[in-house]
């Protein structure tokens, strides 16, 4: 589903990426950790085309998006769904609004079906009720569940999680835990998520992958990433209070 080929990127001095490679495989949740500059949001970016490499070439669904056009990699990008680290909403549109967005902006659908659609999407997400609410007016676990309602509108193949349980309690990072695997299973799409937090990584991720200075240190489901021999994986654990014997197993979503 998503292939990157030694894939290279240096903004200024720094090298982000540094031959870089990997492959998501369709239906599956892949995440990417790794300390802060360590370039996981710039893979995120590659994945759209927000950024391009230097050297490399990066495949999406089988077509090579580094060379592509404009109205190709418009195409492609119709593939994607996106969750923003801030939910992105605009705060003068009400729930259904931000949700219908899309639909509006992309596709010519009756408005009767708009919202047919966007009920359908509030409901799988349990925001039944929220639909008049303003963005302001709700908690910030409700406005990255409406947030990820809009990603999911379009039924597209793919959604970059960047940051989703960023700022959240640790109640709450668990519920939008239990979200993104059950839109995984029940729309049966590809998940790529970007996070700081191990506890989610291990929860959620049917792979893990570490990225150190550029470089991927490690790349394994989790049973075999939380028992990996390489000291910044096992540092980036620890830090985290994550040790092998530890009941990270018990919280597992198989």
């Amino acid at each position: 589903m998503i292939k990157f080929d030694h894939v290279t990127k240096r903004l200024g001095r720094k090298t982000v990426l540094d031959d870089v490679n990997f492959e998501v495989g369709e239906g599956e949740t892949f995440v990417i950790v790794g300390l802060s500059g360590a370039g996981k949001s710039v893979t995120l970016k590659h994945m759209i085309r927000l950024m391009s490499p230097d050297s490399g070439t990066i495949t999406i669904d089988g077509e090579a998006i580094t060379d592509l056009g404009r109205r190709d990699l418009s195409r492609v990008r119709e593939k994607f769904g996106v969750l923003f680290q801030s939910a992105a909403l605009l705060q003068w549109m009400n729930v259904r609004d931000n949700v219908a967005l899309p639909l509006r902006e992309h596709t010519k659908a009756a408005e009767e079906e708009i919202i047919e659609r966007v009920t359908a999407k509030l409901a799988l997400l349990g925001l039944d009720d929220a639909w008049d609410k303003f963005p302001s007016d709700i908690s910030g676990g409700m406005r990255k569940r409406v947030g990820l309602a809009r990603a999911v509108i379009m039924e597209p193949k793919i959604v970059l999680y960047d940051e989703p349980t960023s700022g959240l309690d640790p109640v709450t990072s668990r519920r939008i835990d239990d979200l993104i695997v059950n839109t995984r299973e029940q729309l049966g799409i590809t998940s790529v998520v970007v996070t700081h937090d191990l506890h989610s990584a291990l929860a959620v991720g049917s792979r893990i992958m570490m990225l150190h200075q550029g470089r991927i240190v490690e790349n394994a489901p989790p049973e075999d990433f939380i028992r990996s021999k390489n000291e910044t994986v096992q540092s980036f654990l620890e830090s985290q209070y994550i040790t092998k014997k530890g009941k990270w197993e018990e919280f597992r979503h198989e």
